[in-house]
């Protein structure tokens, strides 16, 4: 391991075993300081010590020689693990002609040039009118948990944006689909297992793990399923046109053309399904607890919503809302949801910025909090919430977006050749979802609630409870698509 660069102790990696602190009270106390002048340190994370880097300057070196830090996740790292049963080798831990292929199959799917918006205004005012009768059975005065119904409106949007089937999660919180999410969340992210994934070798030791295995499986089975005999599928009576096309027709050509084997094809299947829904899922969380407790983002957004007179916004109409676009970049700043990601290994000897002597074989990755809220990035006002230092217009802002990106100062996507292909559509889906919920509704964090974030893996408010309150300008809805 690199000599020139501090460890942090391992009982910081095991401190959610033990302690209620969420990450960013973990970041502030042991890990800013030494990032901060070190730019890297040594980190134990999945049976082993890793690199964990936050200049930008090295950032941008890891991420522009993939060739020599490779992507390569838990099914090269920790194949015998639950989380390597879940996720597999997919688009985004795939390296080589691997991923080129996974690639050339999957892109025009995910990074679609128009995606069609008219199925994710449709969930979001179904969102809307679900987060209303919530807070109509809880009462006034109490607080709605929003999360699990997050989590219900972004499964469905993403189901009908990539895989060509509405999951109706949003009619049914009980949609199996739904649940199993919710047990594989509490199981991948627990800290003694994450850290030591060697004990997930002993399913008939840690019966808890057994339980796991089974779960990932019927996750599989279930999606693979329900993806096969989708109604859209099965009544379709004429081939699609090239440009209606989804990820998921994509996919299933190719598996039958024998361009992806079925194991690589589950595993892309499942990950379309986890990152697509999860990010959001996670962005939408701390949305509601940061315009929650700040109203005065929540009304100026809601000015600029309701000047434009639309109740039917198009990608056009979102894409010219300055305002609407900085919130959405300062939200995935302020609270990148994947917080936290080591999943390259450095295939020789490597020599990080110029400066850190990396050993062939070492793992390194990159924290996103700490990117983004580095005074050295960011000036001395980082780790405060200011949608305006992005700009005062569209294009303006999305420059500053790339330019950032490309500096390794914005990392909440990825960058360079492998920046997240899904990302247009994640600003698409932000970007509707918002509209309508200032446009409908105003909210409030409930009075009795207390931040907590996640201690790891991802990024959001944890338990999160809002009142919601109608407005008079959300109450005529257009319902023609």
């Amino acid at each position: 391991m690199p000599k020139n660069i501090p460890t942090v102790p391992i009982y910081i990696s095991l401190m959610g075993l033990w302690s209620d602190m969420g990450q960013v009270d973990i970041y502030d106390k042991w890990l800013r300081q030494p990032l901060e002048k070190y730019g890297a340190v040594r980190i134990w994370f999945a049976g082993r010590w890793n690199v964990l880097v936050t200049r930008p300057e090295y950032i941008t070196d890891m991420f522009r020689n993939e060739d020599l830090y490779a992507k390569a996740g838990s099914q090269k790292k920790i194949p015998w693990s639950v989380i390597a049963s879940l996720v597999g080798d997919n688009i985004i831990n795939s390296h080589g002609e691997t991923w080129k292929n996974y690639t050339a199959i999957m892109k025009p799917g995910l990074q679609k040039t128009q995606f069609d918006s008219k199925p994710i205004l449709a969930q979001s005012r179904k969102f809307v009118d679900v987060l209303l009768n919530a807070q109509e059975d809880v009462g006034r005065n109490s607080g709605v948990l929003v999360n699990p119904i997050i989590q219900r409106f972004a499964i469905s949007a993403m189901g009908e944006s990539f895989l060509d089937i509405d999951f109706k999660c949003l009619d049914d919180p009980n949609t199996r689909i739904n649940e199993l999410q919710n047990i594989i969340k509490r199981t991948i992210f627990k800290p003694l297992y994450f850290n030591f994934p060697i004990l997930d070798k002993y399913p008939y030791i840690f019966t808890s793990r057994r339980r796991a295995f089974a779960i990932m499986h019927e996750f599989e089975t279930l999606l693979d399923e329900l993806v096969r005999t989708r109604p859209n599928k099965l009544n379709r009576k004429e081939p699609l046109a090239t440009q209606d096309e989804l990820v998921v027709h994509m996919l299933e050509r190719a598996l039958e053309e024998g361009n992806m084997t079925k194991e690589g094809y589950l595993a892309n299947l499942k990950i379309v399904f986890l990152t697509a829904h999860e990010n959001t899922q996670q962005i939408l969380n701390s949305m509601f607890w940061q315009f929650g407790h700040d109203l005065t983002l929540q009304d100026k957004l809601r000015a600029e919503v309701l000047a434009t007179g639309i109740t039917e916004p198009t990608p056009e109409v979102l894409n010219k809302l300055p305002y609407l676009t900085a919130i959405i970049c300062e939200l995935l700043r302020v609270y990148p949801p994947v917080s936290q990601l080591i999943n390259r290994v450095t295939l020789e000897q490597a020599n990080l910025g110029g400066n850190i002597n990396i050993p062939k074989g070492t793992w390194v990755g990159w924290n996103a909090p700490g990117v983004h809220s580095d005074p050295a990035a960011w000036g001395a006002t980082a780790r405060d919430f200011i949608p305006e230092r992005w700009g005062d217009k569209p294009e303006e802002i999305m420059a500053k977006y790339r330019r950032e990106t490309v500096r390794g100062r914005f990392i909440a996507f990825n960058s360079h050749s492998r920046k997240c292909l899904g990302q247009g559509y994640a600003l698409l889906e932000l970007k509707m979802c918002l509209f309508e919920l200032v446009r409908r509704v105003k909210w409030t964090v409930d009075p009795g609630y207390k931040l907590k974030l996640t201690s790891g893996g991802i990024l959001a408010p944890l338990g999160c409870k809002v009142r919601f309150e109608e407005l008079d300008t959300g109450k005529i809805v257009e319902t023609k698509l």
